[in-house]
């Protein structure tokens, strides 16, 4: 009965995911690509939900996990014909080998793992401020290399002859899995024993929880996760290293944040609906149509207006848009007659 009730905190993220990719479907084929960049980005913003939103804890890094995840997928599966052209000097390793579209897509969550969890075994001990300027660092770290280091991709170059597999289904399918991914691992004993400690750490300690442990298990799945969803976002866009640095990590915060990062459906929430906004104020840069008026703004209005809403939304709800609370079904109220009568047999 309790695992019914708790149904639909999976059904309503889920549902939102399935409603945005049909509506894509239906729309014309320049605002298909806006529904596929929201999906990735929900894909993404759960990620971040997994450690951010149980732990309670802020990092930057989850992004980089993205930029590892699109460089595995990248570099294995674009041609070796064309590996020889555009990357000339990849390691021979790389340049031999390659790996279907499920393959690319397994691997970038595996290294993307892979990676969160040789950070997290340093940065995971670190709390507050110091935890949010370390992830920041593995940032600027994993930046710097995927430019300058050309033995493991294109550098400062766009990915080229990337097979691009990333439709409407595949990007919905790999956001349920996301979404599906997150709900499981927040109803597990883990995700909870995590919670406890972003409620009241010194309870949880004295409870026997071991915060590092959480914290780290969290942060690789939120590692694979990310790296997924950088395998989607790389098949679905020649994408470069400045991309999946700076801009998308506070953009996806911003996401999280305004949605309600305390819970999975106020990340899936905050990507559609910021994400959203973002897409019709960069599409209106170059006129778009309203009712019949054509709407034209400046550059740099989508990213004024995300602030401005952003702060809105904070001053007014803090909690963000849902609250942190997951969506749920209201329990019918039992008569004051059989209350009673409960209470006369007890």
């Amino acid at each position: 009965m309790n695992q019914a009730r708790r149904l639909p905190e999976l059904l309503a993220p889920a549902l939102l995911v399935l409603a945005t990719a049909l509506l894509g479907l239906e729309a014309s084929n320049y605002l298909q690509a806006y529904f596929l960049d929201t999906l990735i980005k929900v894909s993404i913003v759960v990620a971040l939900y997994v450690f951010i939103g149980n732990s309670g804890v802020l990092s930057f890094g989850t992004i980089s996990f993205v930029a590892i995840g699109a460089w595995t997928a990248g570099v294995l599966t674009v041609p070796e014909g064309q590996k020889k052209i555009t990357m000339p000097g990849l390691s021979h390793f790389l340049l031999a080998h390659n790996v279907g579209n499920v393959g690319s897509l397994a691997l970038a969550a595996g290294v993307g793992a892979v990676f969160a969890l040789a950070v997290g075994l340093a940065l995971m001990r670190l709390s507050g401020l110091a935890a949010g300027i370390a992830t920041f660092a593995v940032l600027g770290i994993t930046y710097n290399v995927l430019t300058y280091e050309q033995s493991i991709g294109p550098g400062l170059n766009a990915f080229s002859s990337v097979p691009q597999t990333t439709g409407m289904w595949q990007a919905a399918v790999g956001a349920l899995i996301c979404v599906v991914v997150a709900y499981v691992y927040q109803r597990t004993r883990f995700g909870r024993m995590l919670r406890a400690t972003r409620e009241d750490h010194a309870a949880a300690a004295a409870a026997g929880i071991s915060t590092y442990r959480q914290r780290l298990l969290a942060f690789t799945l939120s590692g694979a996760l990310a790296g997924f969803a950088g395998g989607l976002y790389v098949h679905l866009l020649p994408l470069q290293v400045g991309s999946l640095y700076l801009d998308l990590t506070f953009i996806t915060l911003a996401m999280l944040v305004v949605g309600g990062s305390a819970s999975l459906l106020g990340a899936v929430v905050g990507a559609l609906a910021l994400n959203g906004i973002y897409s019709f104020f960069s599409a209106a840069t170059n006129t778009v149509d309203v009712f019949g008026w054509n709407l034209k703004v400046p550059s740099g209005t989508a990213e004024i207006v995300l602030g401005v809403l952003m702060a809105v939304v904070l001053i007014l709800r803090p909690a963000g848009i849902t609250g942190g609370r997951e969506f749920s079904l209201p329990r019918r109220r039992r008569p004051v007659a059989d209350l009673e009568k409960a209470r006369a047999t007890t």
